[in-house]
């Protein structure tokens, strides 16, 4: 299996865009179509990359408003975790529902899901070959906000313990660009990231400014 990744940063927000996919068979997926969705398909046209899938981690208007648009212009399918998929604006039959742990496969390459809520409550992490995109759950430095509607500090340190058991040696793409580096490690950021290195979820409510939750 040979790995096709590539990062796009896109929109005001400085979103990353991701197009994942196998060599092999030349079958891609938008990971968070916004922003450009022309500048997208011309990237994977560049690569000789068919774009066959598209994949949510979580359905802000910063990482979703290009699904509609590639809808139009591919015969993609939505892939997208059971929490948020009313939420989503296109029809069930473009929709392919998935909860954590579930695969998919784009050609010889397998795409595994990890749910970890707390930003919303159906974020999810992608891990494909020895690479995490983890959305808006993991930053460099730091991890999604918890006080937007849907968002849930509690939830968002166990979904960020469960990472930090990972592989130290899996790669991090974030989904934005809000560090001096565009991707890093689990195991560099189980070392400096301080929301990674809370002791315990007191000293993490600490961090994002919440307190926990009453009974």
């Amino acid at each position: 299996m040979r790995l096709y990744l590539k990062q796009l940063e896109l929109g005001p927000l400085q979103n990353f865009v991701y197009l994942i996919g196998s060599l092999e068979t030349r079958e891609a997926a938008v990971v968070d179509p916004a922003w450009d969705v022309p500048r997208i398909l011309k990237t994977a046209q560049e690569d000789e990359m068919r774009i066959t899938t598209a994949i949510v981690t979580h359905t802000h208007f910063d990482h979703t408003n290009g699904v509609e648009e590639l809808l139009r212009r591919t015969d993609a399918q939505v892939v997208i975790h059971k929490k948020e998929a009313a939420d989503l604006p296109v029809e069930k039959s473009n929709l392919k529902v998935v909860e954590g742990g579930h695969e998919i496969s784009l050609g010889k390459l397998s795409v595994s899901f990890l749910h970890t809520p707390g930003h919303t409550p159906g974020s999810q992490c992608i891990a494909v070959g020895d690479c995490l995109i983890a959305g808006d759950t993991l930053f460099i430095g730091g991890c999604g906000r918890c006080d937007l509607p849907g968002g849930d500090a509690e939830l968002m340190y166990q979904s960020l313990t469960r990472l930090s058991r990972m592989d130290g040696r899996l790669s991090l793409y974030p989904g934005h660009n809000y560090a001096p580096v565009a991707t890093s490690t689990l195991e560099e950021e189980k070392s400096h990231n301080p929301f990674l290195t809370a002791k315990d979820l007191d000293g993490f409510l600490s961090l994002v400014g919440a307190v926990r939750r009453k009974g």
